[in-house]
């Protein structure tokens, strides 16, 4: 899937767009935890969904500070994060994990381009960076570990 997040052309649509992107993320990180069978691996998606969950609320702060609805769960597109993480389940936690990978691909994206949206003042960057580098981290353990597992 292919996001079009961090085009926006108003930091308070980005937000909203941002927190849509991060519910559906978090529905996909739920659906990893119920599916995956290495405990190790299911305390490392907890933890990652933590930071989805932080990104939430900071993403949240943010939307109030603009005036901006936020919003409190995904949209249609989490059917298709969510979808191809239970597709991938029958093939197992390496599968599983793949296809996580292929989710953050749109949330590094994203923050990369939020990262560098013209209306973002420097403190709302430096969010934006903080959870670019989390995506980073999220994407490099599951693409290495989908390829162990």
């Amino acid at each position: 899937m292919v996001t079009t997040v961090g085009t926006e052309s108003t930091l308070p649509k980005l937000v909203k767009n941002l927190l849509l992107l991060e519910h559906d993320a978090i529905a996909a990180y739920e659906q990893v935890i119920a599916r995956l069978d290495n405990p190790a691996y299911k305390q490392q998606i907890a933890s990652f969904k933590g930071d989805h969950d932080r990104h939430v609320q900071e993403l949240t702060q943010m939307a109030n500070q603009l005036g901006t609805d936020a919003p409190m769960e995904g949209d249609m597109k989490q059917l298709l994060t969510t979808g191809k993480v239970a597709m991938a389940s029958i093939m197992g936690d390496g599968a599983i994990l793949q296809a996580m990978r292929s989710n953050e691909e749109d949330t590094v994206t994203a923050y990369e381009r939020a990262s560098a949206h013209s209306e973002a003042p420097a403190e709302v960057r430096q969010v934006f960076e903080r959870a670019l580098q989390d995506e980073k981290r999220h994407r490099a353990w599951m693409m290495e570990t989908s390829q162990a597992a």
